[in-house]
C-alpha cells in the first residue's frame, strides 16, 4: 500500500500543465509531461508563481493559518468545543489526536509547497535563459521557499520526511517516506538559504514584484534559522550558530531604508492604503482588495458581533479570541493594545476580539474582500531578534538598546526606566529574558510568531512550568492543566504513521 507521504509530488507532474491526471497514470499520449512542460523562461516563473500561491493557503502559511501557531499559544485560540466535531479546539486545548483532519491538511499542504519547488528547482537547468542571473533568482526563490517550509515542519514535529528532488514514481515516493532526524533537516534549510543568500537576487523586491523574495528577506529567516537553532538543538553549544544568527540579522537590519524604527507609526504597519510603501515591511503574502478570489478575510472574519472596526461586513459571532492573560500583559498606555484587540459590548460577547487586521473601506465593501497582505517578517521583529541574540551572547547594553528601539517607537519608557520605576514591569518582567519576550509578545501579537517565540525562549520542560503558571480564568474553555512535554510538537499525521510505523514513527506521548 502506498504512502501518501508526499503523495502531491507525485501527482505534481499536472501542477503547471493542462492534462487531467497524475503523469504516473497517463494514458493520453498527447498529455504534457512535466520536462515538456519546462521549455522557456515564462514556464519557469509560472512554475515559480505556483509556488508562491501555495503559501497562500489558510493550511498553509496564510493570514489565517493561525490555528497551527497563535492558537497553540496564551494569546489565542478556539474557545468552542463543539463546533466542526472539535478538532479545531483540540490546539490550543493540547488535545490534538493525530487523526485530526485539520492537522493533516496542513501537512498536506506544506509537502505541496515542497513538492512544486522540487519540481522548479529539478527542471530548470533544462531551459534557456537570455541572462543567467534570472535564472539563479529564479533558483535562489525556490530553494528559499522549500527550506522555509522546511523551518515550519522542523518546528511542528521535529523529525520529518525530506526531499530535494522531484519524485516521479511510486517507488521513489516509498524510498523517501521516512523521518529524517531534525539536525538533518536543519542542514538543509541552512544550506538552501544560504545559496539563496549568495545569488544575485535584489535587496528589495521593486513595487511591481512586491510578495517576492529578496535579500533582505533571505538574511532575516537565515539569522532567525541560526537563532532557532541555537536555541533548541544546540542549547549549551551554541555559540557558532548564535554568531551567524547575529551576522545575518545585522546584514538586514542594514538593508534597511529607514533611519529609526520610530520615524514609521506603528498603525501604518497595518494600514492597506500604506502596504506597498512603507520600509518596515519586509515580506508580506500578497491580497487583493475587493476581489472575490485573492482578497484578504482576516479583517472581516475576525471582527465580533457589534464590532466596526475591522471592516464593513458585520460580524456574526463572537470573532477572533483574545486570551484575557494577553489582556493582562499589556502595559498602561501601551497604544498597542487598542490597535491589536477591540472590546465588543454586544451582550452575547462582551469580550475582545482581533482588531489588528483592519479593512473597513469602500473598496472592500460589505462582502469584506480585504486588501490586507500578510506580513511575514518586518524590521521589528528582526530588531527584537537582535535584542535576543546579544542577550545570550553576553552583550546586555547591546540587547538594550535594540529593545529599546521597539519600545521607543510605540512610546513606552525605556527599559532601564520601566525595570527600576514600574512596579507592574518589574513584578511580570523581572528578567532582560523576559523583557524581550513581552516586547515581542506585545509588538507581532496575532502574527503568527508566539508559539514558535514560546519554544526558543525555553526548553520544553521549562515551558511546562510557565504555561502551567498561568491563571486558568484567563485562559479560556481550553485545560491549562493538558499541557505536557509532548506538546513540544504536534502528532505525525495517522495516516502516514499506519502505512509505516517504522520509518514514520510516532512523536512521543501521542
Amino acid at each position: 500500500m502506498r504512502n501518501k507521504f508526499l503523495q502531491t509530488v507525485c501527482l505534481m507532474g499536472i501542477l503547471f500543465c493542462s492534462c487531467k491526471k497524475s503523469f504516473l497514470e497517463q494514458s493520453n499520449p498527447e498529455a504534457v509531461t512535466v520536462p515538456q512542460f519546462f521549455t522557456s523562461e515564462s514556464d519557469v516563473l509560472l512554475a515559480l508563481n505556483g509556488c508562491y500561491l501555495a503559501l497562500k493557503s489558510n493550511t498553509c502559511l496564510g493570514e489565517e493559518s493561525d490555528l497551527y501557531t497563535d492558537q497553540r499559544s496564551d494569546d489565542t485560540g478556539t474557545n468552542d468545543n463543539q463546533s466542526n466535531a472539535g478538532e479545531p479546539f483540540q490546539f490550543n486545548n493540547f488535545s490534538i489526536l493525530p487523526t485530526n483532519s485539520y492537522l493533516k491538511s496542513h501537512w498536506l499542504a506544506l509537502y505541496t509547497t515542497i513538492s512544486r519547488c522540487n519540481l522548479l528547482l529539478s527542471n530548470i537547468d533544462q531551459v534557456t535563459f537570455a541572462a543567467d542571473s534570472t535564472k539563479q533568482q529564479y533558483k535562489a526563490e525556490a530553494k528559499f521557499l522549500r527550506a522555509l517550509i522546511y523551518f515550519h515542519l522542523v518546528r511542528k514535529w521535529g523529525d520529518v520526511p525530506m526531499a530535494t528532488d522531484a519524485l516521479t514514481t511510486p517507488a521513489e515516493v516509498t524510498a523517501a517516506t521516512f523521518r529524517v532526524k531534525a539536525p538533518q533537516v536543519y542542514g538543509q534549510i541552512i544550506a538552501d538559504m544560504t545559496d539563496a543568500v549568495k545569488s544575485p537576487l535584489p535587496v528589495v523586491q521593486p513595487a511591481g514584484n512586491r510578495g517576492r523574495v529578496s535579500l533582505q528577506v533571505v538574511n532575516a529567516f537565515l539569522g532567525q534559522v541560526y537563532l532557532t537553532r541555537a536555541t533548541t538543538l544546540n542549547a549549551g553549544n551554541n555559540a557558532t550558530d548564535l554568531d551567524s544568527a547575529n551576522y545575518y540579522l545585522s546584514a538586514c537590519y542594514g538593508m534597511r531604508s529607514f533611519s529609526t524604527l520610530s520615524s514609521i507609526p506603528y498603525a501604518d504597519v497595518f494600514d492597506v492604503t500604506k502596504k506597498t510603501s512603507c520600509p518596515e515591511l519586509i515580506w508580506q503574502i500578497v491580497y487583493l482588495q475587493g476581489d472575490i478570489n485573492y482578497s484578504s478575510h482576516i479583517a472581516a472574519d475576525a471582527q465580533a458581533l457589534g464590532g466596526t472596526t475591522n471592516s464593513l461586513k458585520a460580524g456574526t459571532g463572537l470573532g477572533y479570541n483574545v486570551t484575557h492573560d494577553l489582556v493582562n500583559e499589556y502595559e498602561q498606555n501601551d497604544p498597542r493594545k487598542d490597535l491589536s484587540l477591540t472590546y465588543s459590548s454586544a451582550p452575547s460577547v462582551q469580550d475582545y476580539y482581533i482588531s489588528k487586521f483592519r479593512d473597513a473601506s469602500a473598496a472592500a465593501g460589505k462582502n469584506g474582500y480585504g486588501g490586507n497582505d500578510w506580513i511575514l517578517m518586518r524590521y521589528a521583529d528582526v530588531i527584537l531578534m537582535l535584542a535576543e541574540v546579544n542577550m545570550y551572547q553576553g552583550n546586555t547594553a547591546t540587547a538594550i538598546q535594540y529593545l529599546d528601539m521597539v519600545r521607543a517607537r510605540a512610546g513606552m519608557p525605556s527599559y532601564e526606566q520601566s525595570s527600576t520605576t514600574d512596579a507592574f514591569y518589574m513584578t511580570n518582567f523581572s528578567t532582560l529574558k523576559l523583557a524581550i519576550l513581552h516586547e515581542r509578545r506585545v509588538e507581532l501579537a496575532f502574527e503568527h510568531h508566539r508559539w514558535f517565540d514560546l519554544l526558543r525562549f525555553f526548553p520544553i520542560d521549562q515551558l511546562v512550568t510557565y504555561i502551567h503558571s498561568k491563571n486558568q480564568a484567563d485562559w479560556g474553555l481550553a485545560q491549562i492543566a493538558n499541557f505536557s512535554t509532548k506538546d513540544e510538537y504536534f502528532p505525525i499525521p495517522y495516516f502516514e504513521t499506519i502505512l509505516d510505523p517504522v520509518r514514520m514513527y510516532q512523536n512521543p506521548g501521542y
